[in-house]
């Protein structure tokens, strides 16, 4: 927490009341409220090294706010392209294969807030679209798994996105 403490005041930044951190070496997020954890969840990242420059499919390190929430009310499971519900749950869908990780039941999209480390230019995390996101694959969570998202059980991440809003801090470190 205090990478998180000197980033924020380096970028004139008040920290927020709710912080998640995702740990890449441990394949972890944890959810801190007013400084205290909350809950550590299991979850997947890229299967590529960290990276923050646009196409390296890697998940970006750094500061990090959540920009946008998506799917409220949608049930576990719900298949999303391009970030609207698909009205099908991911069992519904042809097998493509061991690692077609698909988007499901919510969306927490990222938006970096260093500048020229995950905002603007080539390093924009928003701009590649880097989600928290429920997945097909829950049973292979903890492995290497994504395409620079981070990966979580469908039923956490409904357990998560509703106690988190938008503005609130992610520290992604790797």
């Amino acid at each position: 927490m205090e990478r998180v403490t000197k980033t924020c005041t380096r970028l004139g930044i008040k920290p927020a009341a709710r912080i998640l951190t995702v740990r890449l070496e441990t394949q972890t997020l944890q959810f801190h409220r007013a400084g205290q954890l909350v809950r550590s969840y299991a979850v997947s990242t890229s299967r590529r090294p960290p990276s923050n420059i646009k196409d390296s499919l890697g998940t970006p390190s750094g500061l990090h706010e959540i920009a946008e929430r998506i799917g409220d009310g949608q049930p576990p499971g719900m298949v999303f392209k391009s970030r609207i519900p698909t009205g099908r749950h991911f069992s519904e869908l042809p097998d493509n294969g061991p690692d077609a990780n698909l988007i499901t039941t919510r969306i927490l999209w990222l938006r970096g807030l260093e500048p020229d480390v995950n905002r603007g230019g080539q390093v924009d995390t928003y701009e590649r679209y880097v989600y928290i996101h429920g997945t097909n694959l829950e049973d292979r969570l903890g492995e290497r798994l994504s395409a620079g998202c981070v990966l979580m059980r469908n039923l956490d991440v409904i357990e998560l996105y509703d106690q988190v809003r938008v503005g609130d801090l992610v520290w992604i470190q790797d």
